[in-house]
């Protein structure tokens, strides 16, 4: 969990900013899906239509849907994190902006298959259509190594698993791994590694998810055990801070130096380095 909330914190602009017409560049580095990024699970559809149903299943990791607080539904469901509903707008405009940047991404190579007994090297793989997966799919490292994964990239596609698994080797980390989906994600009796970011519903039904579930529509888990990638209560995304006189400010709380309260912090506010915001140190 550590591991993924320092790389998304010290982000590599992974996805740069469109600036007038939509031209994106992605470097080898995490996802960011800002204020969207401590949901494990997000159901985020348009006009309050947000649904999120847990039966016999476990969660560790926050839970986030774009309706009513009645739109999360658990039934012998635990979930170890926060509940909210409605999350803000500002989640879901994040959570788009990441889904339509992903669908930027340029193909590497193109997929067929199953992808049983197949290993994979870090790198952006593609199935124009729908991707239908059953037997085991490796995905040998580096520790950093990136998996992005786009199904439906002529414009339509679904996701469809049965008795699928995901393994990570040589140090690879599934939440490194990204399945941007046209439309829906449908998992059955699975060992499913990733993120995905789906067009249409995520459903699974029995087996376990090592990942974070967002879709534009609603995420239903059924005898799941699922872990997301950052896996504790909500809370805003912060980046690394390394205050001290002379650093300037950095938008952000160094440590836990405002114990809690917003509007106190050690972050020179309106300092730049070579003119910090204290000056003199203690004086005696």
């Amino acid at each position: 969990m550590k591991h993924r909330h320092e790389f998304i914190s010290a982000l590599l602009l992974g996805i740069v900013g469109m600036v007038g017409s939509t031209c994106m560049a992605f470097a080898a580095g995490p996802v960011s899906f800002g204020s969207a990024s401590s949901f494990a699970i997000l159901s985020a559809a348009p006009n309050g239509g947000g649904a999120v149903t847990c039966t016999n299943s476990t969660i560790a990791g926050d839970v986030g849907s774009s309706g009513a607080a009645a739109s999360i539904v658990q039934t012998s469901c635990t979930i170890s994190g926060a509940t909210v509903a409605p999350v803000s707008g500002q989640v879901l405009a994040d959570f788009n902006s990441a889904y339509g940047a992903l669908a930027a991404v340029s193909c590497d190579q193109t997929l067929t298959g199953t992808l049983a007994d197949v290993t994979l090297a870090p790198g952006v793989y593609c199935f124009p259509a729908a991707a239908t997966l059953t037997g085991t799919l490796t995905l040998a490292g580096p520790e950093n190594g990136i998996w992005i994964f786009k199904v439906g990239t002529s414009g339509t596609g679904a996701l469809t698993g049965t008795n699928f698994s995901v393994v990570m080797a040589n140090g690879a980390q599934a939440c490194n791994v990204y399945w941007w989906v046209a439309e829906a994600a449908t998992m059955t009796t699975s060992g499913f590694k990733g993120t995905i970011l789906a067009g249409a519903a995520i459903t699974q039904t029995d087996g376990t998810f090592s990942g974070n579930a967002l879709a534009k529509a609603g995420v239903t888990f059924k005898g799941v055990a699922a872990t997301g990638c950052e896996g504790g209560s909500f809370k805003p995304e912060k980046q690394r801070c390394n205050q001290g006189v002379g650093n300037g400010p950095e938008a952000c709380d160094p440590g836990n130096s405002n114990q809690g309260n917003p509007f106190r912090s050690n972050d020179e506010l309106g300092g730049v380095p070579g003119n910090p915001g204290r000056k003199g140190g203690n004086k005696q």
